[in-house]
């Protein structure tokens, strides 16, 4: 059904925009923003039909309705029109119909519509005006706004400056995202067909993933790569009894996690491969963890059944620890012993994938325009951009225009996983493109679009947002502003990731954690690992918008800026009770820190000295920061706090020092504490009194 724009409307029924608006509201209840908004043909002959009826009743009654018209934007007019209009008067009945001054003036109105964003610079505006900026700025200092040519004014100056000059300021209606996503929804609930499943395959360093994967698609990739280990993000396509499965061989779940924050949910099912020597590993629980947090289904490949201490019941009881319960024990977690090496139990698991596809009922819309996902991206010296994408709704052809990100192109060459120049790809397709302006981020989102010049334009606005969100910073949780948070509605869940130094505090924290949960708010502990805060816990807490919380160990260099940059709480105990009673009082309202810790600087221990009457004496060099007199340390190995103390003393060769910066060397040593060994780290901090917030 074709549509008409309002102001195209207007034109016909020579009335101004801003009439028929209100005409449209009040007689016929059609909603409409502005003059840019389209209305059905239908409802634009019923309101023609009407005019012509009024236009046939008496040439008086369109007459005092010119005048009406006249007498709304009388105010529009500055006096000098004003005496020009009174000049010309007498000239009103030059047209039959009285349309002399109408149409001039509606014409005024209706050319000199000007469209802006939130803000406009006063060049831009002079120009739209077809004003001189001198006229335009002296008409802005009338109205007490001091500007220069290039700054910018907000929609209600601009509005008010526009009145001055017989125009009408409208705000840019936002449909480049919107329509997207309503075009999505009217078509993806038609013509749906079977789609093929796309498959993650996670699991420890080491435990055979991409040689399974290799076993399944018969081709050598582990021998090209440095060492056997996967170093960048391949998805390949593997057909099985007639049907296709596309399988993404990741460097692990850092990368699955990185994904899944930027929004790109792309994975149907993961196979995670577990050895069946070797058990469940740190990276196994983490791969579990990120899983569970993006909700995908898992399938349990025991690997290395072949080899000699092979136990595949020794995995399946370790898997219950983490909640996952086999199917031949009761549970609903498929688990296959297989073997890449022998190729045992492969067609088993690969029977299990369709069978787990099948349970999704996975569908697409193969005849619409095409959308889906960057899986990797790189800048080739001959080719230019070259992206991967994975194809997850329409068919993508050679020659489409796309948009992805903040980048944008048209489709000069597209190759399948063997290689091969292919023409087109359906739904669960990866392909490798050439023809982007950028190097996209894996995990972007793209979309088709009608052609090159929309793209571009939608990538342009997206990078303007992108630039003021940036500007903006917007706010993670954090326990400061948790309170607030629950009450706006914005957080309905806490997730908390939890690090310890043994075992067993990471089972009582989250015992007690999950105790505090309550009606407004959920409290979930998504992962927790022994060690030190990695950068992977700080992406994993960015992607699930977690707080970190330590207890006995300390985050490393790189999760500390990682954590800068992503805007993640990172928190740190070492007693139990004061992370629970923290977390408590966040939810409740009345978490108010008076103290923040500060980090001085950190030394490592090169050598020590024992001496009699003394203790331990430690030969230090200072690698940030500095470190005070006096000042209060925690020493740390492996990560772990083992202790925390005051230095006793601090020197500089025989001297006392004050103060030791970093790149020096200096012996310290720390009260009541002699236990110290070289490659310790010593961290001093101080505690800073911060103003509680007032409300």
């Amino acid at each position: 059904m074709s549509k008409i724009r309002v102001y195209e409307l207007a034109k016909e029924l020579e009335i101004s925009s801003k009439d028929l608006i209100a005409i449209l509201q009040e007689e016929f209840s059609i909603e409409v923003k502005n003059h840019m908004s389209v209305i059905e043909e239908e409802d634009a002959e019923l309101i023609k039909e009407l005019f012509s009826e009024k236009a046939k009743d008496s040439k008086e009654e369109k007459e005092t309705s010119s005048e009406d018209i006249k007498e709304k934007y009388e105010h529009l007019v500055v006096d000098a029109s004003k005496k020009s209009r009174k000049k010309n008067k007498g000239k009103n009945n030059r047209n039959d119909d009285g349309d002399g001054v109408r149409e001039t003036n509606d014409n005024n109105v209706e050319e000199k519509i000007i469209e802006m964003d939130e803000t406009i610079t006063v060049k831009e505006l002079s120009e739209k005006l077809g004003k001189s900026s001198t006229e335009v700025i002296k008409q802005l200092i009338f109205m007490g706004v001091m500007a220069a040519i290039n700054q910018e004014i907000d929609f209600e100056t601009a509005e008010k400056l526009a009145e001055k000059f017989e125009a009408l300021v409208v705000k840019k209606e936002a449909e480049v995202d919107t329509d997207e996503e309503l075009e999505d929804d009217e078509i993806e609930d038609t013509n749906l067909q079977k789609r093929p499943p796309v498959i993650t395959v996670m699991g420890h360093v080491d435990h055979g993933k991409t040689s399974l994967l290799d076993a399944i698609r018969k081709a050598k990739v582990t021998e090209t790569e440095a060492g056997g280990i996967t170093q960048h993000i391949g998805a390949y396509t593997v057909n099985i009894n007639g049907e296709t499965i596309t399988f993404l061989d990741t460097p692990g779940h850092e990368a699955f996690t990185a994904m899944r924050a930027r929004g790109a949910q792309i994975t149907d099912i993961v196979i995670l491969v577990v050895a069946a020597d070797d058990g469940i590993m740190p990276q196994t629980a983490e791969a579990i963890n990120h899983c569970k947090a993006a909700n995908v289904p898992m399938i349990v490949a025991i690997n290395k059944i072949d080899r000699a201490g092979a136990n595949p019941d020794k995995v399946k009881q370790e898997l219950t620890e983490y909640g996952l319960i086999a199917e031949d024990w009761g549970g609903d977690t498929i688990t296959v012993p297989v073997s890449a090496h022998t190729k045992e139990g492969i067609d088993t698991l690969l029977e299990m994938v369709l069978l787990t596809a099948e349970m999704q009922e996975l569908q697409a819309n193969p005849n619409r325009n095409s959308r889906g996902t960057v899986v990797e991206s790189k800048l080739d010296k001959g080719r230019g951009p070259v992206a991967t994408l994975l194809v997850q709704n329409g068919t993508l052809h050679v020659g489409d225009s796309i948009i992805v990100g903040t980048t944008y192109g048209r489709i000069r060459a597209m190759f399948d996983d063997k290689g091969k120049k292919i023409k087109s790809a359906g739904p669960s397709i990866p392909v490798e493109i050439l023809g982007l302006s950028e190097v996209p981020a894996a995990g972007d989102r793209f979309h088709e679009v009608k052609d090159e010049k929309t793209a571009r334009e939608m990538a342009e606005k997206r990078k303007d947002k992108v630039r003021e969100e940036y500007l903006q910073s917007t706010h993670k949780v954090s326990l400061e502003d948790l309170y607030s948070q629950i009450k706006e509605g914005k957080v309905k869940e806490l997730n908390i990731i939890v690090k310890a130094d043994v075992q067993g505090s990471i089972e009582a924290l989250k015992q007690s954690l999950q105790k505090l949960s309550n009606d407004e708010v959920k409290v979930r502990v998504i992962h927790g690992a022994v060690g030190a805060i990695t950068e992977t816990d700080v992406t994993l807490a960015a992607a699930s918008n977690a707080v970190v919380i330590g207890f006995n160990v300390r985050p490393d260099g790189n999760a500390v800026s990682a954590a800068e940059k992503e805007a993640v709480d990172i928190k740190t105990y070492r007693i139990i009770y004061n992370a629970i009673d923290d977390i408590k009082a966040a939810m409740v309202g009345m978490l108010e820190p008076e103290y923040k810790e500060v980090v001085l600087g950190k030394a490592e221990i090169r050598q020590t000295y024992k001496i009699s009457n003394v203790g331990t004496i430690a030969g230090c060099y200072i690698l940030d920061g500095k470190l005070t007199r006096n000042s209060s340390v925690r020493v740390i190995r492996d990560g772990i706090v083992i202790f925390e103390s005051q230095l006793s003393s601090l020197k500089r060769f025989k001297d006392d020092a004050k103060e030791v910066a970093a790149g020096y060397e200096c012996g310290l040593s720390i009260e009541k504490f002699n236990d110290i060994k070289e490659g310790d780290i010593v961290e001093a901090y101080t505690m800073e009194e911060i103003k509680k917030k007032e409300l």
